[in-house]
């Protein structure tokens, strides 16, 4: 395809799943659940953590984390005592366990009593045309209390060569307006134009598909050149295209 015709293609497939029917079989359906802005944030931040694997289980798993918040996910990292953490005990997600969440909650409430929110997190550390330096230098603000060592491999930093696809999703998530009821736009002092897309196995294959990307391995490398030639199709809103990417791969086999 010429570069005209790959772009109507996309725009077309755009359109076909940035749709409230998405919901139905994704993750994402998890914040949806809620109103209040540091619900939705806290819920798809630890939704997105645990965004790996069968998507059934992701959902299936966050909602018993939800349950186990008593579904009030800032309440309970705001105003939870020691004992309310026995409510978690025993949650496990493929490798992210117990350990891992509990100072997650920890991390947040810091993140929210110290660092004005996950919103002010991210928003310091803004480039132009890029927020991965930005989610390495969240990744030092989110460990910066005492942690368990184990629990650094749930957060990616893409200075050391990660392309964070579920940090990015994350993103999307939060900066992408509302308009089709499925991303939330809640944060305004990030411009879409500079998120980056979740680049995983069915991005990644049919971006490769359409010679969006030559490179093999899904890594940060492979972010970068993805984000450029999807910012040829659309600079203001590229990660629009995630919905394409991801559509084609999982529902179409394309």
């Amino acid at each position: 395809m010429n570069n005209e015709t790959l772009k109507d293609f996309l725009n077309a497939k755009v359109l076909q799943y940035n749709h409230p029917k998405f919901l139905e079989s994704d993750p994402l359906q998890i914040p949806h659940l809620f109103s209040k802005k540091q619900d939705i944030e806290i819920s798809a931040f630890l939704t997105a953590t645990i965004a790996w694997g069968n998507r059934k289980s992701i959902i299936n798993n966050a909602n018993k984390l939800m349950a186990r918040m008593d579904h009030s996910p800032f309440d309970f990292v705001m105003n939870h005592q020691k004992q309310d953490l026995e409510q978690l005990s025993g949650f496990v997600h493929r490798t992210f366990n117990e350990i891992d969440l509990v100072y997650f909650i920890q991390s947040l409430k810091n993140i929210y009593d110290k660092k004005n929110g996950l919103e002010g997190v991210f928003a310091e550390y803004t480039s132009p045309n890029t927020l991965q330096p930005a989610i390495s230098h969240f990744k030092q603000t989110f460990f910066e209390l005492p942690h368990p060592v184990r629990t650094t491999k749930h957060i990616s930093d893409p200075l050391k060569g990660s392309a964070a696809k579920r940090i990015n999703m994350f993103l999307r998530w939060m900066v992408r307006d509302n308009a089709t009821g499925v991303d939330f736009g809640l944060w305004n002092t990030i411009s879409p134009a500079q998120l980056s897309c979740p680049l995983d196995v069915h991005s990644g294959n049919v971006a490769r598909k359409l010679k969006l990307l030559r490179r093999k391995q899904n890594d940060a490398k492979a972010l970068a050149e993805l984000d450029q030639n999807l910012r040829k199709l659309d600079p203001k809103d590229p990660v629009k295209y995630d919905f394409a990417l991801f559509g084609l791969g999982v529902f179409e086999k394309f």
